[in-house]
């Protein structure tokens, strides 16, 4: 029988609530603060926690806070008066399953228990499914190819995401790599069965989405039914018109529970919700985990392991990839570029130098004209005017300050540049 602790300062509720609940199949306990309900909570281990948002002396935010932090599996519903629904909106963004506002309905109340036992059991048998899986991410760093600190950040972050179930917001660039975190999370399931449902936002019409998505009456389509048990990806959600939005909104407090929901943008909506240009309960649901895509030009150490992982992935009729080399020179040009495309741009790049060269060692004069003469790059006639001092100079801005980089372009000492 599911447990629910009911968590509010007035008796009154606690009767009310009983008598409600427990003819439905649940077991209720009740604490009439925020620090009581935290402390039998960790002493018994509820299957969800239904909080009041205005207690003292700690008020159901705070004790939502402090649960997340003890138990981030935890299932925590916030009762709300009508006036306070701004706040139990912003409950979401600290990881609020759901919020109920007073005075709500009997059915409502016990809809939105049995979800919170629904999610909690689909948790479980993600964490067990995982746990035989190993996580299946043994292959994340083959994924996230880097060693930069951004790299590395990332990939720890990735590791802890996939053993939750919470919506991910995947923020950053066009070209970051939001794809193959999508995948990565989704490969962690732990079944080899469940489907990847990838929509386009910037490319589905408000019709189309509301047929696919939103289905009849708002309860779901066919692509919240292929997803479920598998991951629902909806990239640019920054493009979903307005009127689709709120809509949105009540399917994902109905089915999201039955898919892993990962959104990308890359625009910052939570500036856009506080402007009222996007719906800003739909932006806390999505955004409870939210996950910054660091920009290639962000981290450009980690473009040697990135051109030879790009690298080995061609092919070439006449060499093996795994033998072609860049020099120094072709590197550091490479490295001095800031890839505006991201590694979506890199691999175009790479893979067709790769898959086209005749030549086992690729140089400079071989890459595009683009990453060769770019618009702020030195020109020779600086250089030969005797500008020498400020030619070494603007290579140097160009390379971002990078000495060493700037030192291989020119083909100096790097004690040259001082």
């Amino acid at each position: 029988m599911p447990s629910v602790l009911i968590v509010d300062d007035l008796i009154s509720i606690h009767e009310m609530l009983d008598a409600v609940i427990q003819p439905t199949g649940f077991s209720t306990a009740f604490a009439t603060d925020g620090e009581k309900a935290l402390t039998r909570y960790k002493a018994e281990k509820f299957d969800m926690v239904l909080a009041d948002i205005d207690m003292k002396p700690m008020d159901g935010i705070t004790l939502l806070k402090q649960l997340k932090a003890y138990d981030p599996n935890n299932v925590t519903i916030i009762m709300t008066a009508y006036a306070s629904t701004e706040s139990a909106v912003q409950a979401l963004k600290y990881g609020a399953f759901d919020y109920l506002q007073k005075p709500f309905r009997v059915d409502e109340l016990i809809a939105t228990l049995r979800r919170g036992v629904e999610f909690r059991e689909i948790q479980a048998q993600r964490n067990l499914a995982t746990a035989g899986a190993g996580l299946k991410l043994d292959d994340v760093e083959g994924r996230l190819v880097g060693k930069s600190a951004q790299i590395r950040k990332l990939i720890a972050q990735v590791k802890k995401l996939a053993v939750v179930r919470t919506p991910v917001l995947l923020i950053g660039e066009n070209g970051t790599g939001k794809s193959s975190v999508a995948e990565i999370l989704h490969s962690a399931t732990g079944s080899d069965h469940a489907h990847f449902v990838r929509i386009d936002c910037s490319l589905s019409s408000e019709k189309s989405f509301k047929d696919g998505l939103l289905g009849e009456g708002g309860e779901g389509g066919p692509w919240t039914r292929d997803a479920k048990g598998g991951t629902l990806f909806l990239e640019h959600l920054q493009c979903l018109a307005a009127p689709v939005q709120q809509e949105l909104v009540s399917v994902l407090r109905n089915t999201a529970h039955g898919f892993r929901l990962v959104c990308t943008t890359t625009d910052d909506l939570e500036k856009m919700a506080d402007e009222g240009k996007f719906n800003d309960e739909l932006f806390y649901r999505v955004a409870s985990l939210p996950l910054q895509m660091p920009a290639l030009r962000d981290r450009k150490e980690d473009i040697p392991l990135l051109v030879r992982n790009f690298t080995s992935r061609a092919t070439n009729p006449l060499i093996d990839p795994n033998l072609i080399e860049f020099t120094d020179d072709a590197m550091a040009v490479l490295a001095a570029y800031d890839w505006p495309g991201n590694l979506t741009e890199m691999y175009q790049v790479i893979s067709k130098l790769a898959s086209t060269t005749e030549t086992r060692v690729v140089t400079s004069e071989q890459l595009p004209l683009r990453i060769r003469e770019l618009k702020h790059w030195p020109t020779l006639a600086e250089y030969a005017a005797g500008q020498e001092r400020q030619y070494m100079d603007r290579v140097l801005h160009a390379c971002r300050g990078d000495k060493a980089v700037a030192a291989k372009v020119l083909g100096i000492d790097v004690s040259r540049l001082g």
